[in-house]
């Protein structure tokens, strides 16, 4: 398949969203709402589960899987809010040594004249510099599109990993296409040209980890497995030996 190809796959309508893992996954998730300062962003979805009767928090950007749900969801682009609320829960769960899990699939932060007015650089920044020093180990999942910042506010972490059909990109190709060529026409040549797809990834050292697609049920059977044999080797790391090697993750690219 072509990049363009794969792009097509991470936005198709019958792909699992984050809440789809939440539910398939970890057990007796309960979700904590807020920011406390805006309100609650129905875009990204938090909370405490357990896994393998491990307390974890649970952090997913959700787009919604029919058009009410996706116009409530804001199609997966998270606000200000989002961002702060999902920054609220990691702090919790670093007061609570608790690991955090994240689910990335969003185009990109949402870029609405009020997103902008109460601080969406500032909150994805925030977030950053906050992950960066976060005392708790942390992962993330790109489970679909994984777009620009506002990806990346959930993904700053000590082990990223890919579904087979995800993509990462700093822009999305149609986006990409309008500025090198201003030629829509051009997205193919664009979606090449960004390498975003999940093997990409794996070839630049972005991400540890594909995750294969040919079975739904096989996929949340993986990715739980790798989370119940990764947290714990992240967990027994000292603060200082978990912060470090995050450093050096992030340093060698």
């Amino acid at each position: 398949m072509s990049a363009y190809d794969k792009v097509m796959l991470a936005r198709s309508k019958g792909r699992p969203t984050g809440t789809s893992y939440i539910e398939n996954i970890f057990d007796s998730f309960i979700e904590l709402h807020g920011d406390r300062r805006f309100g609650d962003d129905p875009a990204i979805v938090g909370g405490i589960a357990t896994l393998e009767d491990v307390p974890v928090t649970v952090i997913a950007i959700e787009k919604g899987t029919d058009t009410k749900e996706r116009l409530k969801r804001n199609f997966g682009m998270p606000s200000p809010e989002g961002y702060r609320k999902a920054l609220r829960l990691m702090k919790q769960a670093e007061k609570f040594r608790r690991p955090v899990v994240c689910l990335v699939d969003t185009s990109g932060a949402y870029c609405g004249l009020g997103a902008e007015e109460r601080g969406q650089a500032q909150a994805i920044a925030e977030n950053l510099i906050e992950l960066s020093t976060l005392r708790t180990p942390v992962i993330s999942i790109l489970i679909g599109e994984g777009g620009s910042g506002g990806a990346l506010a959930l993904a700053l972490a000590d082990r990223v990993w890919i579904l087979e059909n995800a993509m990462y990109s700093v822009i999305s190709p149609e986006g990409c296409a309008s500025i090198l060529w201003k030629d829509a026409k051009k997205v193919k040549d664009a979606a090449e040209c960004l390498k975003l797809t999940a093997q990409d990834m794996k070839e630049l050292g972005v991400v540890e980890q594909i995750i294969t697609e040919e079975d739904v049920s096989a996929t949340y059977a993986q990715v739980k497995s790798l989370l119940s044999s990764e947290l714990p080797a992240l967990m027994s790391l000292s603060v200082e030996e978990l912060l470090a090697a995050r450093y050096g993750r992030f340093r060698q690219f």
